[in-house]
């Protein structure tokens, strides 16, 4: 009896497995190499991490082999989210979670493309969840980022990010919506990317700054590392922006640049970030 269970329950693994491996895409963009994202919804959305859709126009392949030109439609950088838009239609679209729902020591999957391979699927269990990061207990590599993490019914609850001590980070599937309703938040002008600099904290490393952004002005430079604001060092992926939303007036954020260690002033505005250099 016991063995047919198992072999059931291995079965309706594999099943759920090879159903979001046809919901999960390669993305290509700029130059770095090859990452993973989902497809959102059947109209041509796909969700990826912000660190992965580096520039405006991306290179999006599916599961089948077909391969489509894609246009970045919405970007937040500090919540290492970016949506894509391909020109497709009656996509076999991913189905969304409740990240919220998620409970400790549920059984997770994460799909996505590491080392370029195709659909490669590792499991674990949730570690902890909160409204700011799921973390599981399951194995990421470079090419995983911007991939799913779904729970053994394949929802998707959230979007692979980041490994920190040895845990995957994703943003939470609700995160992701209320990123799509298009909140407002102030931003920087800047792409980052979560780097681990001790068990405690975090930082983001600037991959790329907008034209004409206010962190350009400000003289912000790729390979700074943001490491805090008003002495509070990040030990989350959304501190950053919840610390900005936080604050107001003119705020001191915290570098990296090289081994030095500098302060710039954040003005946060309503619906704008400006940022100038002292």
């Amino acid at each position: 009896m016991a063995n047919t269970t198992l072999t059931n329950i291995a079965a309706e693994l594999t099943e759920v497995a090879a159903k979001l491996r046809l919901r999960t895409v390669k993305v290509k963009s700029g130059s770095l190499g090859v990452g993973s994202g989902v497809i959102w919804q059947p109209d041509g959305l796909i969700i990826t991490n912000a660190h992965v859709a580096t520039s405006n126009r991306a290179t999006v392949e599916l599961a089948d082999g077909r391969v489509f030109d894609a246009v970045r439609t919405q970007f937040d950088p500090q919540q290492d989210l970016a949506a894509l838009k391909i020109v497709a239609t009656d996509l076999t679209a991913a189905t969304i979670g409740n990240s919220e729902a998620l409970r400790v020591g549920e059984l997770v999957l994460a799909v996505g493309n590491p080392f370029a391979d195709s659909g490669a699927v590792t499991t674990g269990i949730i570690y902890t969840n909160n409204p700011r990061a799921v973390m599981a207990d399951l194995r990421l590599y470079p090419g995983n980022s911007g991939g799913p993490l779904a729970d053994c019914q394949g929802l998707v609850v959230g979007i692979n990010t980041m490994i920190v001590n040895g845990l995957a980070v994703a943003v939470p599937s609700n995160t992701v919506e209320r990123f799509l309703q298009g909140n407002s938040r102030p931003q920087l002008g800047v792409t980052l990317q979560p780097v681990l600099l001790s068990r405690r904290s975090l930082g983001f490393l600037v991959l790329s700054i907008l034209p004409n952004s206010a962190a350009e002005t400000a003289g912000v430079q790729i390979g700074d590392v943001l490491i805090g604001v008003s002495g509070r060092l990040f030990t989350s992926m959304n501190d950053l922006t919840k610390y900005l939303h936080e604050s107001k007036g003119s705020v001191p954020l915290q570098l990296l640049r090289g081994r030095q260690q500098f302060v710039i002033y954040v003005a946060v505005q309503s619906d704008q970030t400006a940022v100038e250099a002292t």
